[in-house]
């Protein structure tokens, strides 16, 4: 059976709206009869992967979520520029090869863009309808079939638009997946599930009635505000859980172990230390993890978000919210036999255990 890793989380973040619904209000779900804060887990892993934790711990080893690849091979084609310097934004890139004609170039870059998904309509149309996450081997290659068809000025033959790759060293495509419905052969399934952040107690959304004074404006006509405003925000401390299945991580990295440690290292702090960046300018809600308990072993994954289905009232909120995921986790290790081989915890709020202690106990092959 695979080896799992469980990370339980406790994070208490201050008045926010990190995770907004349809009408801009922060998202809740109702759990044991009553109204919680929730953070989606879109959300926080949008934020995880565009972290710069993820940019300098799996550096060259991240992918790319785009509909715009097309137009991109278009720039490349037109300009002469390579792909990757436009893919990195680079400014001033100078051309490495000779551009190619308008007509050619959205032809070619239209029908690259089509092997990674369906084209929106229209005739030579450059836009993917659906996001497609490309592998930095993926880019590679069509960044080399760019420069083969300005070179020869020929259209590309069968081989040349095997693009797709099965195989790859993408680490966030590893982790959270990928899904290619017009050629599932090169699917990724997800090693990493996250579930949605929710409060241990019950929350209620308030709303912040707000003005903006106009500098320029003294009075001498006109007292009032220069713009009027409300926004919604909440507060919570909220429970996360999240399950990797080791073995499939590391055989979606080629059986990398060095890849496949740095990539767990890097999922962990990232999930400790990064906030949805939701109204960050207006709140300014950042915050680390007050407790992290970490399982290892080859039993059937289980969360432990039924230690909160009883929103607690409190007084030490952050105490009693550890106290109670401790006890349920004993509880179910009694009734269910042990449900991990071993474990390794950190307690800000007690000032026990190290980050590091559980990065090193995640990361290692043979904890």
């Amino acid at each position: 059976m695979s080896e799992f890793i469980q990370l339980h989380m406790l994070v208490s973040y201050p008045p926010s709206n990190l995770n907004r619904d349809d009408l801009g209000r922060p998202k809740t779900a109702m759990m044991g009869g009553a109204q919680r804060l929730r953070v989606s887990s879109q959300s926080l892993k949008r934020a995880w992967r565009t972290s710069d934790i993820f940019a300098g711990a799996l550096a060259g080893h991240l992918g790319i979520r785009t509909k715009e690849m097309g137009t991109l091979v278009y720039r490349s084609l037109a300009s002469g520029v390579s792909l990757l310097e436009i893919v990195q934004g680079t400014r001033d890139a100078p051309a490495t090869f000779k551009p190619v004609p308008e007509e050619k170039a959205r032809k070619w870059a239209s029908g690259i863009a089509g092997i990674f998904g369906k084209l929106k309509a229209g005739d030579d149309a450059l836009e993917i309808e659906q996001l497609a996450h490309f592998s930095p081997e993926e880019i590679a290659a069509i960044d080399a079939l760019v420069a083969k068809l300005a070179a020869t000025g020929k259209d590309p033959g069968e081989d040349d638009k095997k693009l797709l790759m099965e195989r790859h060293t993408a680490a966030d495509i590893a982790m959270f997946g990928r899904m290619l419905a017009a050629s599932p052969i090169y699917n990724t399934e997800a090693a990493v599930q996250v579930s949605h952040a929710v409060t241990v107690h019950t929350v209620a959304v308030e709303d912040d009635y707000f003005t903006a004074v106009d500098d320029l404006n003294r009075g001498e006509e006109d007292l009032g505000a220069g713009h009027l405003g409300e926004t919604e925000f909440a507060s919570g401390l909220f429970y996360l859980y999240i399950c990797v299945n080791r073995d499939l991580l590391r055989d979606n990295l080629g059986g990398d172990e060095a890849l496949t440690a740095a990539s767990l290292r890097a999922l962990v702090e990232a999930a400790t230390k990064v906030a949805p960046t939701g109204k960050q300018n207006s709140f300014a809600s950042r915050a680390y993890a007050s407790y992290l308990l970490a399982e290892r072993g080859c039993q059937q994954p289980r969360s432990l978000s039924v230690a909160y289905l009883k929103p607690l009232q409190d007084a030490d909120l952050l105490g009693s919210a550890i106290r109670v995921l401790k006890e349920t986790r004993d509880k179910m290790d009694a009734v269910y036999g042990k449900c991990s081989d071993t474990c390794c915890d950190m307690n800000a709020h007690a000032g026990e255990g190290t980050l590091q202690g559980v990065l090193d106990f995640v990361a290692d092959h043979h904890a």
